[in-house]
């Protein structure tokens, strides 16, 4: 038992270790991308990532909060959790309070300081799936038992789509899916789920015509060079530019507004143009290391609650890496996922370090228990 305990202890180590070092390059990269852009628009080349690192400070407070509030306490509330996230994200439609940016109500307004509630949204989904999922435990081969959750977990995607962020809401079905696979829930809902995603996403698709011609410029971005598939096309002259070894760190040429959101959701091209393919290489193994000693630490909480959060958790950041290189690099349509722990972004970043700060209270909890 105690060399069990030992080598879970080293693994969060290592997979601490991992998450330090993503958010190292965020912020190296952060500034490298956005100082030029950051320059011209606000005055100071340091902009971003000065507000990228109070991020990292208010989700290191996030993290210490997570970590010593009772793993109880987070259980229990979990369900209060997520309807409270719900009603932030309802807020986005509320006039006077919502920030519009790229012609989408997923920001709040209050005294000065705007965040993203569907991050907020995203982790407490998580907390509130691990509960319900450890209430079922006899009863997961019952599809009523799941109404509740499915009834809350769909007026989350309807309120995402509204907003609208499609890219969430695919995020967060495909990981509340693949989480219901790897705990062998009932095989009818999983296979009714999956045969009823394909109308759905083709009818949200449809509805939308910009969703409709991201999947067209996804197929030939050439086709429109200057309008819809500029971005894809920057990025991949980005990626292209880097060849072996890049251009050099803050020697990229893409970010003099030629590739837009390089800090962003397209970050990604710019490390790739400036370190090359070794540096893109290093960032991927970055994420199958976060996978790998994330899923091993799951798979040594005993737990219930505590193994499927973090199992939620490692899946959910690795779908979104997953994404957001697929679409910079041109292997998916675009989405509006940012890359996690290294794009800009203090809402995704406190939550994540929130995140984290539950998973070492699992380990602890563990090693207590």
């Amino acid at each position: 038992m105690y060399s069990e305990q030992k080598r879970l202890k080293t693994d969060l180590r290592i997979f601490l270790g991992v998450v330090c070092a993503l958010m190292v390059l965020g912020l190296i990269f952060v500034y490298s991308s956005s100082s030029v852009f950051a320059l011209e628009k606000c005055g100071s080349a340091h902009y971003f990532v000065k507000k990228q690192c109070f991020g990292i400070l208010l989700g290191f407070f996030a993290l210490l909060i997570t970590r010593f509030l009772p793993l109880s306490i987070i259980e229990s509330c979990s369900s209060l959790f997520y309807l409270g996230a719900l009603g932030l994200t309802a807020l986005t439609f509320v006039p006077g309070l919502t920030l519009k940016i790229h012609g989408s109500n997923r920001w709040l307004s209050l005294g000065g300081f705007s965040f993203q509630p569907s991050e907020l949204l995203k982790i407490t989904l998580l907390m509130y799936l691990a509960a319900y999922l450890t209430k079922m435990t006899g009863k997961r081969n019952s599809i009523k038992s799941y109404i509740p959750f499915l009834v809350l977990f769909g007026a989350g995607c309807l309120l995402l789509l509204k907003q609208p962020d499609f890219g969430m809401t695919v995020t967060l079905a495909l990981t509340v899916f693949l989480i219901f696979f790897i705990m062998q829930i009932n095989t009818k809902l999983l296979l009714g789920a999956a045969a009823l995603s394909i109308p759905v996403g083709a009818a949200l698709i449809y509805m939308r015509s910009y969703r409709l011609k991201r999947i067209t410029t996804f197929f030939n971005p050439w086709s429109d060079p200057q309008g819809s598939g500029f971005q894809l096309i920057q990025s991949l002259i980005a990626i292209g530019s880097g060849s072996w070894w890049g251009v050099g760190i803050s020697n990229s040429r893409q970010k003099f507004f030629y590739l837009p959101m390089q800090h962003t959701d397209f970050i990604f091209a710019i490390i790739a143009e400036e370190t090359g393919f070794i540096g893109a290489l290093l960032i991927i193994l970055l994420y199958i290391l976060f996978l790998y000693f994330g899923m091993r630490i799951a798979s040594k909480l005993t737990d219930p609650f505590a193994m499927i959060v973090t199992l939620g958790f490692v899946t959910m950041t690795s779908l979104q890496a997953t994404i957001n290189i697929a679409v910079t690099t041109g292997m998916l349509p675009t989405k509006g996922i940012g890359l996690p722990f290294i794009s800009y972004g203090n809402s995704s970043l406190i939550c994540s370090l929130a995140m984290i700060g539950l998973i070492m209270n699992c380990v602890a909890h563990n090693r207590n228990g």
